[in-house]
């Protein structure tokens, strides 16, 4: 009689990945920006921080529980989730910001579609759109300045700043309380224009003036370290590249969305990424690369497993697509940064770009 051989589904290789390897990985690629984020405003930054994923964690073991379905917190998919959404809040956000959010993120975002691999967007940014929608002011509003007393990263607004001061106050506010988008966003306004008093040509002047400041060396090398207002843990563009690069030397994430996303904006920002008569400068595609969430957004919640294409020709597709979206909303939308918004409607494309891109199964001819 022959040895009977038993052959179980696909697929046959394993290896040591897992989803509690994953998911603990990626969040010990957040620390350094966790620590980063603790250096620039106190301890708060991982009060918040914590509160956000312990909710997460609490909200998921108690809808797990009420389910009947086992317990899995310890995967920590959960935990990444509550500290996404609380990396993606300011300093001065109240305590139970981060637990609605995060609450909201596990609930809605993922266990009503059947939890972990079934949710269709990320859970983390549905939640930041859901606290974004519901207290607009808290969530683009409050922004602190770091340790060392800096809003926007310039470095040589001094002399800028007074003239704004004498010329037209409330655009002086606008400018020296913003973070480095907001101020972009308010020199592309027609309004602040119209706030000077003084001819048309000193108007652009002095646009053109804060801009240049806004895309010069010093501030970028704020921009890189840290150095400048905004959410928690987007702000240390340096702190978040060293969790990246961690993440792609374990092959935890994949190369081609970050790549295409990021190159998509530089490519875009250089053409269109200035202020009306400030001309091209390459020095604006960094400006744009450092500024707000997209570093934090390109590595940590593009490259999402569930909500991403399958094939690398649809990986590359949803990299262009969340750059050309970000682009857009920057530079056209009433809304300064655009990362959140641009990676959930990609998330909704992803099953049309997985149908399009599949290639074809061996052996199965076409009807």
């Amino acid at each position: 009689m022959k040895d009977k051989v038993l052959v179980s589904p696909a697929p046959h290789i394993h290896d040591a990945t897992t989803i509690p390897n994953v998911m603990w990985n990626v969040v010990l690629a957040l620390v350094p920006a966790l620590i980063a984020s603790v250096y620039y405003w106190g301890f708060r930054a991982l009060f918040l921080s914590l509160l956000g994923a312990v909710t997460a964690v609490c909200t998921e073991a108690l809808i797990q529980y009420l389910r009947k379905v086992p317990i899995r917190i310890s995967d920590g998919s959960a935990f990444l989730t509550g500290l996404l959404l609380a990396f993606n809040l300011n300093i001065s956000a109240p305590w139970w910001l981060p637990v609605v959010g995060a609450a909201f993120a596990i609930a809605i975002g993922k266990q009503v579609f059947g939890g972990l691999g079934n949710n269709p967007v990320n859970p983390a940014l549905l939640g930041r759109a859901f606290l974004l929608a519901s207290w607009p002011t808290l969530m683009t509003g409050g922004w602190q300045a770091t340790r060392f007393g800096s809003m926007n990263g310039i470095t040589n607004l001094s002399l800028i700043s007074d003239q704004l001061q004498t010329i037209a106050p409330k655009a002086h506010a606008l400018v020296t309380s913003a973070t480095p988008l907001n101020v972009a966003q308010t020199l592309r306004d027609t309004s602040f224009v119209s706030t000077f008093t003084q001819s048309p040509a000193l108007n652009t002047d002095i646009a053109n003036k804060i801009f240049i400041s806004l895309t010069d060396g010093s501030t970028l090398q704020n921009l890189f370290w840290g150095n400048v207002a905004g959410c928690i843990g987007e702000v240390s563009v340096f702190a978040l590249l060293l969790g990246a690069a961690w993440l792609l030397w374990k092959n935890i994430i994949e190369w081609r969305i970050p790549l295409f996303y990021l190159a998509t904006v530089a490519v875009l920002t250089f053409f269109f990424g200035g202020i009306p008569g400030s001309g091209m400068s390459f020095s604006v595609p960094i400006f744009h690369l450092f500024s707000g969430g997209l570093i934090l957004g390109a590595f940590f919640m593009a490259t999402d497993y569930t909500t991403t294409p399958l094939t690398k020709t649809g990986r590359i597709i949803f990299g262009i697509g969340c750059g050309v979206l970000t682009v857009v909303i920057r530079m056209m939308g009433g809304y300064p940064e655009g990362v959140s918004y641009s990676i959930l409607l990609m998330n909704v494309f992803t099953p049309l770009i997985d149908m399009v891109t599949m290639p074809k199964a061996f052996g199965k001819v076409k009807k």
